[in-house]
């Protein structure tokens, strides 16, 4: 397809924008969140899925290992919202001039990889190893990493290329 982003129809470059405000103020609250529960600290997010221990007989622990009927909605709900997310936004960057070859293949494609290991690695921390915590976190800073990153040359070629 030759037709790009800079010379969609005005009113469609504004639905756009509006969509990608109103998607990027969903995540930065799922981000706060994260914040909140974790600290994005690597030992409160296995404390926050794993359980933590009490210091001594009389001490309630502060989070309980999570069951798995809690793992599985969340990741179930997760995964599909976050497939949702990344397929719009990477239909729209599909049509982005900025950014060619690799390193657009590579933006559309690895939010999907790493959504399934991220959400994998959860199980896998919960469940095999707390140490997969790290590959989570660095499976979840690549997603909102190419996030980020297309939602910028996205707001760049809409506002300023002609």
């Amino acid at each position: 397809m030759n037709l790009k982003l800079y010379q969609f129809p005005t009113q469609l470059k504004k639905l756009i924008l509006a969509m990608l405000f109103s998607l990027t103020f969903g995540i930065c609250i799922g981000l706060g969140f994260l914040y909140y529960t974790t600290s994005y600290s690597p030992q409160r997010a296995i404390e926050r899925y794993n359980g933590s221990q009490a210091s001594d007989e009389f001490e309630i622990a502060e989070n309980y290992p999570k069951p798995i009927s809690e793992i599985f909605i969340t990741t179930h709900n997760h995964v599909i919202a976050f497939t949702l997310i990344f397929t719009v936004v990477a239909i729209i960057f599909y049509f982005s001039s900025v950014l060619n070859g690799v390193w657009k293949t590579f933006l559309l494609i690895e939010p999907f990889i790493s959504i399934v290991i991220s959400f994998g690695s959860l199980w896998l921390m919960r469940f095999v190893n707390p140490n997969f915590v790290y590959l989570m976190a660095v499976s979840s800073s690549m997603i909102y990493l190419s996030y980020f990153t297309m939602l910028s040359l996205i707001t760049y070629e809409i506002i300023f290329k002609k």
